[in-house]
């Protein structure tokens, strides 16, 4: 093993579905490592391209091979690495995290994986709607009534739309086009980063929505925060929330570039 760099476990051994939150929570408690290489790099292998640390070929906590199909990913990933300074902090490495949980949980778990993304499909964000005030109920129309209409034309799936909490329940044909629209994702990375986008967004639809370029990240992120964004333009604005979602959109973009990259 001493042409090999195994990444150490302050990046987790990888889950079958990226928690941002868990991780930030766990990166806060624990000491941040050293940098223990001069130079951050890509190799060509038989199968893809590999991180290298100072030459050598890095491999994920779960000792697989830290490695994409895609040129592009693998860069994505060695740039996190050549960005560190003198301490190693995974809090900006959202790439690196990404990677290691698909190859180390979502390549291993794929149907379980697959199950729980589509599970939001029975209460996604986008069928919970504001009776009122009129301005907050037009707005969330206007966002999420096209990717609606998407779905309908696109995926098959017609969604029933309720007021407030209540809950709906929705057809099962159209839950079994959104599985298998999830499904149709091959690529474990893709996969992890379609898991994580509809984590952080609470719908599955938008999810989809990003994978296939009916919307750019942006217009996802900016979708998906409707009503947070209304009731702080009614009360104003907390630095706090403000910075979660800061670090959460970092979590978006970097799990919205790897769908692009490898999907």
């Amino acid at each position: 093993m001493k042409d090999e760099i195994i990444i150490s476990d302050w990046f987790g051994a990888g889950e079958n579905r990226p928690d941002p939150h868990k991780s930030i929570r766990m990166e806060a408690k624990a000491a941040l490592p050293r940098r223990f290489y001069k130079e951050a790099g890509v190799a060509a292998t038989p199968t893809g391209f590999v991180l290298t640390l100072d030459g050598r070929p890095a491999r994920t906590p779960a000792r697989s091979p830290l490695e994409t199909p895609a040129q592009a990913a693998t860069q994505a990933v060695a740039d996190e690495w050549a960005a560190q300074g003198d301490v190693i902090d995974p809090a900006s490495m959202p790439f690196t995290k990404l990677v290691n949980t698909a190859l180390d949980g979502v390549a291993r778990q794929r149907e379980a994986v697959v199950d729980e993304i589509a599970r939001y499909a029975g209460s996604d964000l986008l069928c919970y709607r504001a009776g009122d005030p009129a301005r907050l109920v037009e707005r969330e129309s206007a966002h999420w009534d096209p990717v609606l209409a998407w779905a309908r034309d696109e995926l098959g799936a017609r969604f029933v739309l309720a007021e407030g909490v209540m809950f709906a329940s929705q057809p099962d044909a159209s839950l079994e086009a959104v599985r298998e629209a999830v499904a149709a994702v091959v690529s474990p990375l893709a996969l992890a980063g379609l898991s994580t986008i509809t984590s952080l967004t609470g719908s599955v639809l938008l999810a989809l929505a990003v994978a296939r370029g009916r919307l750019t990240p942006e217009q996802a992120w900016t979708a998906a925060h409707v009503d947070e964004d209304f009731q702080m333009e009614l009360w104003g604005y907390d630095d706090e929330a403000l910075e979660r979602r800061a670090r959460r959109w970092r979590e978006m973009d970097a799990a919205a570039r790897l769908v692009a990259m490898v999907g």
